[in-house]
Protein backbone atom coordinates (compact mmCIF):
# COMPACT_ATOMS: atom_id res chain seq x y z
CA UNK A 1 0.00 0.00 0.00
CA UNK A 2 1.18 3.74 -0.80
CA UNK A 3 2.08 5.80 1.97
CA UNK A 4 -0.15 8.17 3.26
CA UNK A 5 2.65 11.11 3.07
CA UNK A 6 3.06 9.85 -0.92
CA UNK A 7 -0.47 9.28 -1.69
CA UNK A 8 -1.82 12.92 -0.51
CA UNK A 9 1.92 14.73 -0.87
CA UNK A 10 -0.26 18.05 -2.07
CA UNK A 11 -1.86 18.39 1.40
CA UNK A 12 -0.92 17.94 4.92
CA UNK A 13 -2.26 14.82 7.05
CA UNK A 14 -3.33 15.34 10.83
CA UNK A 15 -3.47 13.30 13.44
CA UNK A 16 -7.50 12.62 14.93
CA UNK A 17 -7.06 9.54 17.00
CA UNK A 18 -4.77 7.51 18.69
CA UNK A 19 -6.40 4.49 20.10
CA UNK A 20 -4.14 1.44 21.77
CA UNK A 21 -6.32 -1.59 22.29
CA UNK A 22 -6.65 -2.49 25.62
CA UNK A 23 -4.51 -5.44 26.73
CA UNK A 24 -7.70 -7.71 26.85
CA UNK A 25 -8.59 -6.86 23.75
CA UNK A 26 -9.91 -10.22 21.40
CA UNK A 27 -8.83 -10.43 18.18
CA UNK A 28 -10.73 -8.16 15.71
CA UNK A 29 -10.43 -6.97 12.43
CA UNK A 30 -9.14 -3.35 12.13
CA UNK A 31 -12.67 -1.93 10.49
CA UNK A 32 -14.90 -3.77 13.28
CA UNK A 33 -12.59 -2.52 15.75
CA UNK A 34 -12.96 1.09 14.38
CA UNK A 35 -16.55 1.08 14.10
CA UNK A 36 -17.06 0.56 18.11
CA UNK A 37 -14.73 3.90 18.69
CA UNK A 38 -15.96 6.35 15.61
CA UNK A 39 -19.50 5.84 16.34
CA UNK A 40 -20.95 8.29 13.56
CA UNK A 41 -18.72 6.44 10.92
CA UNK A 42 -20.10 3.97 8.45
CA UNK A 43 -17.58 0.85 8.00
CA UNK A 44 -17.77 1.54 4.31
CA UNK A 45 -16.20 4.68 5.15
CA UNK A 46 -13.92 3.22 7.53
CA UNK A 47 -12.67 0.55 5.02
CA UNK A 48 -12.10 3.51 2.03
CA UNK A 49 -10.12 5.40 4.89
CA UNK A 50 -7.80 2.41 5.10
CA UNK A 51 -7.26 1.52 2.04
CA UNK A 52 -6.38 5.22 0.99
CA UNK A 53 -4.12 5.17 3.76
CA UNK A 54 -5.56 7.35 6.44
CA UNK A 55 -4.80 4.57 9.25
CA UNK A 56 -1.71 2.90 10.50
CA UNK A 57 -1.14 0.25 13.05
CA UNK A 58 1.96 0.31 15.04
CA UNK A 59 3.25 2.84 12.83
CA UNK A 60 2.60 0.92 9.75
CA UNK A 61 -0.16 0.81 6.98
CA UNK A 62 -2.41 -2.09 7.44
CA UNK A 63 -5.39 -3.49 4.98
CA UNK A 64 -9.01 -3.78 6.22
CA UNK A 65 -8.41 -6.98 7.24
CA UNK A 66 -6.03 -7.07 9.03
CA UNK A 67 -6.30 -8.36 13.03
CA UNK A 68 -5.80 -6.12 16.03
CA UNK A 69 -3.86 -7.28 18.65
CA UNK A 70 -3.87 -6.62 22.46
CA UNK A 71 -1.49 -3.20 22.62
CA UNK A 72 -1.83 -2.75 19.12
CA UNK A 73 -1.37 1.64 18.52
CA UNK A 74 -3.84 2.60 16.09
CA UNK A 75 -3.44 6.27 14.52
CA UNK A 76 -6.26 7.86 12.14
CA UNK A 77 -5.03 10.76 9.73
CA UNK A 78 -7.79 12.86 8.34
CA UNK A 79 -6.64 15.61 5.70
CA UNK A 80 -8.03 18.65 7.89
CA UNK A 81 -6.74 19.37 11.23
CA UNK A 82 -8.88 18.10 14.26
CA UNK A 83 -11.05 20.89 15.72
CA UNK A 84 -10.58 21.82 19.35
CA UNK A 85 -13.19 21.64 22.13
CA UNK A 86 -13.61 25.58 22.34
CA UNK A 87 -16.98 27.22 21.02
CA UNK A 88 -17.23 29.91 18.67
CA UNK A 89 -19.70 32.33 19.50
CA UNK A 90 -22.23 33.39 16.98
CA UNK A 91 -25.19 35.75 17.02
CA UNK A 92 -27.98 33.58 16.48
CA UNK A 93 -31.46 34.40 18.00
CA UNK A 94 -32.79 32.01 20.33
CA UNK A 95 -36.62 31.42 20.72
CA UNK A 96 -36.33 31.87 24.75
CA UNK A 97 -39.35 30.26 26.47
CA UNK A 98 -38.47 30.74 30.14
CA UNK A 99 -35.12 32.23 32.35
CA UNK A 100 -34.28 32.33 35.70
CA UNK A 101 -30.68 32.53 37.33
CA UNK A 102 -30.45 28.85 37.25
CA UNK A 103 -31.56 27.53 34.00
CA UNK A 104 -33.48 28.26 30.69
CA UNK A 105 -35.71 27.19 28.07
CA UNK A 106 -35.47 27.20 24.68
CA UNK A 107 -38.15 26.34 21.98
CA UNK A 108 -35.37 24.90 18.57
CA UNK A 109 -36.27 25.52 15.29
CA UNK A 110 -36.14 22.46 12.97
CA UNK A 111 -32.71 22.79 11.17
CA UNK A 112 -30.69 23.69 13.95
CA UNK A 113 -27.77 21.53 14.99
CA UNK A 114 -27.66 21.27 18.83
CA UNK A 115 -24.33 21.11 19.50
CA UNK A 116 -20.68 21.59 16.88
CA UNK A 117 -19.95 18.29 15.45
CA UNK A 118 -18.53 16.84 12.03
CA UNK A 119 -19.80 18.78 9.39
CA UNK A 120 -21.80 21.23 12.04
CA UNK A 121 -18.82 23.03 13.39
CA UNK A 122 -21.06 26.61 13.15
CA UNK A 123 -24.82 27.44 13.30
CA UNK A 124 -25.58 25.19 16.58
CA UNK A 125 -27.38 25.86 19.08
CA UNK A 126 -24.18 25.96 21.70
CA UNK A 127 -23.00 28.61 19.21
CA UNK A 128 -25.87 30.47 19.99
CA UNK A 129 -25.53 29.84 23.60
CA UNK A 130 -22.09 30.88 23.89
CA UNK A 131 -22.69 34.45 22.57
CA UNK A 132 -25.50 35.29 24.67
CA UNK A 133 -24.69 33.58 27.74
CA UNK A 134 -21.02 33.39 29.43
CA UNK A 135 -19.75 30.53 31.53
CA UNK A 136 -22.36 27.66 30.87
CA UNK A 137 -21.15 24.44 32.64
CA UNK A 138 -20.41 21.45 31.14
CA UNK A 139 -21.01 17.74 32.18
CA UNK A 140 -18.69 15.45 32.41
CA UNK A 141 -17.67 13.22 29.56
CA UNK A 142 -19.51 16.26 27.87
CA UNK A 143 -17.14 18.69 27.25
CA UNK A 144 -17.36 21.10 24.44
CA UNK A 145 -21.64 21.52 25.21
CA UNK A 146 -21.98 23.94 27.52
CA UNK A 147 -25.24 24.35 29.23
CA UNK A 148 -26.27 21.09 27.56
CA UNK A 149 -28.47 18.43 29.54
CA UNK A 150 -29.91 16.52 26.78
CA UNK A 151 -30.25 17.15 22.84
CA UNK A 152 -33.24 16.83 20.16
CA UNK A 153 -32.14 15.81 16.34
CA UNK A 154 -31.15 18.60 14.02
CA UNK A 155 -34.61 18.25 11.93
CA UNK A 156 -36.78 17.85 15.09
CA UNK A 157 -38.17 20.89 16.49
CA UNK A 158 -39.45 21.87 20.10
CA UNK A 159 -38.59 22.40 24.08
CA UNK A 160 -34.62 22.24 25.39
CA UNK A 161 -33.63 22.83 28.98
CA UNK A 162 -29.82 24.77 29.29
CA UNK A 163 -28.40 24.49 32.61
CA UNK A 164 -26.74 27.92 33.56
CA UNK A 165 -25.54 26.47 36.67
CA UNK A 166 -23.84 23.76 37.99
CA UNK A 167 -25.50 22.81 40.75
CA UNK A 168 -28.92 23.28 38.12
CA UNK A 169 -26.98 21.06 35.70
CA UNK A 170 -26.28 18.55 38.72
CA UNK A 171 -29.96 18.33 39.46
CA UNK A 172 -31.26 18.23 36.07
CA UNK A 173 -28.94 14.89 34.76
CA UNK A 174 -30.52 13.02 37.94
CA UNK A 175 -33.93 13.43 36.95
CA UNK A 176 -32.61 12.52 32.97
CA UNK A 177 -30.47 9.57 34.88
CA UNK A 178 -33.60 8.60 36.91
CA UNK A 179 -36.26 9.08 33.59
CA UNK A 180 -38.45 11.64 36.23
CA UNK A 181 -38.56 14.13 33.02
CA UNK A 182 -42.09 14.70 31.66
CA UNK A 183 -41.37 14.84 27.75
CA UNK A 184 -44.00 14.73 25.54
CA UNK A 185 -43.75 14.87 21.29
CA UNK A 186 -46.02 15.06 18.80
CA UNK A 187 -45.52 12.75 15.78
CA UNK A 188 -47.05 12.07 12.67
CA UNK A 189 -46.58 8.83 11.92
CA UNK A 190 -47.46 6.49 9.18
CA UNK A 191 -50.60 4.02 9.22
CA UNK A 192 -52.65 4.03 12.31
CA UNK A 193 -51.39 2.01 14.89
CA UNK A 194 -52.89 -0.81 16.75
CA UNK A 195 -53.85 -0.37 19.75
CA UNK A 196 -54.34 3.26 19.51
CA UNK A 197 -52.72 4.08 22.77
CA UNK A 198 -49.70 1.68 24.09
CA UNK A 199 -46.35 1.14 25.23
CA UNK A 200 -43.09 0.07 23.32
CA UNK A 201 -40.53 -1.36 24.86
CA UNK A 202 -37.88 -2.50 22.96
CA UNK A 203 -34.17 -2.19 23.28
CA UNK A 204 -32.39 0.12 20.85
CA UNK A 205 -29.01 0.65 19.67
CA UNK A 206 -26.90 1.79 17.01
CA UNK A 207 -27.34 -0.42 13.91
CA UNK A 208 -24.71 -2.89 13.23
CA UNK A 209 -24.66 -2.30 9.73
CA UNK A 210 -24.85 1.92 9.35
CA UNK A 211 -23.66 3.60 12.94
CA UNK A 212 -25.85 6.64 11.83
CA UNK A 213 -29.20 4.67 12.27
CA UNK A 214 -30.79 3.52 15.57
CA UNK A 215 -32.43 -0.29 14.72
CA UNK A 216 -34.47 -1.90 17.70
CA UNK A 217 -33.33 -5.23 19.10
CA UNK A 218 -36.31 -7.07 20.20
CA UNK A 219 -34.10 -10.20 21.29
CA UNK A 220 -32.28 -7.38 24.08
CA UNK A 221 -29.21 -8.72 22.59
CA UNK A 222 -27.51 -5.67 21.30
CA UNK A 223 -28.50 -1.90 22.65
CA UNK A 224 -29.82 -0.38 25.39
CA UNK A 225 -33.70 -0.66 27.34
CA UNK A 226 -35.91 1.87 25.51
CA UNK A 227 -39.73 2.62 26.25
CA UNK A 228 -41.81 4.78 24.50
CA UNK A 229 -45.80 5.16 25.58
CA UNK A 230 -47.90 6.60 22.79
CA UNK A 231 -51.69 7.35 22.12
CA UNK A 232 -53.37 8.40 19.23
CA UNK A 233 -54.48 12.11 19.28
CA UNK A 234 -56.16 12.41 15.55
CA UNK A 235 -56.26 9.93 13.16
CA UNK A 236 -56.68 11.13 9.22
CA UNK A 237 -57.05 7.91 7.41
CA UNK A 238 -53.49 7.17 6.02
CA UNK A 239 -51.78 9.10 8.45
CA UNK A 240 -52.08 9.79 12.86
CA UNK A 241 -50.82 12.07 14.82
CA UNK A 242 -49.70 10.43 18.02
CA UNK A 243 -48.72 11.77 21.44
CA UNK A 244 -45.72 10.32 22.88
CA UNK A 245 -43.95 10.00 26.26
CA UNK A 246 -40.57 9.20 26.48
CA UNK A 247 -39.85 7.18 29.90
CA UNK A 248 -36.04 6.70 28.19
CA UNK A 249 -33.91 8.76 26.13
CA UNK A 250 -32.15 6.99 23.55
CA UNK A 251 -30.96 8.79 20.54
CA UNK A 252 -33.93 7.99 17.47
CA UNK A 253 -36.14 6.73 20.30
CA UNK A 254 -39.10 8.24 18.89
CA UNK A 255 -38.18 7.03 15.38
CA UNK A 256 -36.47 3.82 15.61
CA UNK A 257 -39.70 2.50 17.70
CA UNK A 258 -42.20 3.79 15.39
CA UNK A 259 -40.13 1.99 12.39
CA UNK A 260 -39.94 -0.85 14.52
CA UNK A 261 -43.99 -1.37 14.70
CA UNK A 262 -44.65 -0.73 11.26
CA UNK A 263 -45.40 2.96 11.30
CA UNK A 264 -42.27 5.41 10.49
CA UNK A 265 -42.95 8.61 10.75
CA UNK A 266 -44.17 11.01 8.34
CA UNK A 267 -41.11 12.23 5.85
CA UNK A 268 -38.70 10.81 7.65
CA UNK A 269 -35.58 10.17 5.39
CA UNK A 270 -33.56 8.13 7.19
CA UNK A 271 -36.22 5.34 9.11
CA UNK A 272 -38.32 5.02 5.65
CA UNK A 273 -41.30 7.70 6.09
CA UNK A 274 -40.58 9.62 2.72
CA UNK A 275 -42.15 7.30 0.51
CA UNK A 276 -45.79 6.21 0.30
CA UNK A 277 -46.26 3.73 3.08
CA UNK A 278 -49.94 3.70 2.92
CA UNK A 279 -53.02 5.46 0.73
CA UNK A 280 -54.30 4.70 -2.52
CA UNK A 281 -52.28 4.20 -5.76
CA UNK A 282 -53.74 7.12 -7.64
CA UNK A 283 -51.67 10.04 -9.28
CA UNK A 284 -53.62 12.90 -7.59
CA UNK A 285 -52.80 11.46 -4.42
CA UNK A 286 -49.50 10.36 -4.91
CA UNK A 287 -49.05 14.51 -5.96
CA UNK A 288 -51.12 14.99 -2.62
CA UNK A 289 -48.35 13.75 -0.59
CA UNK A 290 -45.26 14.66 -2.53
CA UNK A 291 -47.00 18.48 -1.35
CA UNK A 292 -47.09 17.73 1.91
CA UNK A 293 -43.48 16.56 1.61
CA UNK A 294 -42.49 19.56 0.37
CA UNK A 295 -44.74 21.36 3.14
CA UNK A 296 -42.41 19.54 6.13
CA UNK A 297 -38.90 19.01 4.64
CA UNK A 298 -37.92 16.46 7.53
CA UNK A 299 -39.14 14.06 9.68
CA UNK A 300 -42.92 15.28 11.52
CA UNK A 301 -41.70 15.24 15.16
CA UNK A 302 -41.91 18.04 17.62
CA UNK A 303 -40.63 17.87 21.47
CA UNK A 304 -44.13 19.51 23.01
CA UNK A 305 -44.62 19.35 26.61
CA UNK A 306 -41.47 19.45 28.74
CA UNK A 307 -41.84 19.16 32.69
CA UNK A 308 -39.29 18.55 35.88
CA UNK A 309 -38.38 19.45 39.20
CA UNK A 310 -36.49 22.83 39.39
CA UNK A 311 -33.47 21.90 40.52
CA UNK A 312 -32.72 24.70 42.68
CA UNK A 313 -36.35 26.14 43.57
CA UNK A 314 -37.62 22.51 43.95
CA UNK A 315 -40.71 23.98 42.37
CA UNK A 316 -42.93 21.70 39.65
CA UNK A 317 -42.34 23.58 36.37
CA UNK A 318 -43.81 22.55 33.03
CA UNK A 319 -43.70 23.94 29.73
CA UNK A 320 -45.83 23.10 26.48
CA UNK A 321 -45.18 24.52 23.20
CA UNK A 322 -47.46 25.09 20.01
CA UNK A 323 -46.35 22.78 16.98
CA UNK A 324 -44.08 24.43 14.31
CA UNK A 325 -46.05 26.31 11.24
CA UNK A 326 -44.75 23.43 8.97
CA UNK A 327 -46.62 20.90 11.47
CA UNK A 328 -49.77 22.21 11.45
CA UNK A 329 -49.83 23.07 7.92
CA UNK A 330 -49.18 19.63 7.02
CA UNK A 331 -51.91 18.34 9.97
CA UNK A 332 -55.04 21.11 8.02
CA UNK A 333 -53.71 19.63 4.62
CA UNK A 334 -54.41 16.17 6.22
CA UNK A 335 -57.42 17.33 7.58
CA UNK A 336 -58.67 18.62 4.52
CA UNK A 337 -57.90 15.59 2.68
CA UNK A 338 -59.78 13.93 5.01
CA UNK A 339 -62.84 16.09 5.34
CA UNK A 340 -63.30 16.09 1.27
CA UNK A 341 -63.16 11.89 0.95
CA UNK A 342 -65.76 11.58 3.50
CA UNK A 343 -68.02 13.94 1.33
CA UNK A 344 -67.26 12.25 -1.57
CA UNK A 345 -68.60 8.99 -0.06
Amino acid sequence: MIDPQEEHQNEDLFEHHHIIADPKQAILRVDKFLMDRLPNVTRTKIQSGIKDGFVKVNGELVKPNYKVHPGDSIHIYLSEPPRDEDVVPEDIPLNIVYEDKYLLIVNKPAGMVVHPAYQNWSGTLVNALAFHFQNLPEMEGNEGRPGLVHRIDKDTSGLLVIAKTEAAMTGLARQFFDHSIERTYYALVWGEPEPAKGTIDVFVGRSLKDRRITTAFPEGDFGKNAVTHYETVKQLRYVTLLKCNLETGRTHQIRAHMKYIGHPLFNDATYGGDTILKGTVFTKYKQFVHNCFKMIPRQALHAKTLGFIHPITKEPMRFDSELPEDFTQVLEKWENYVNHYDEEQ
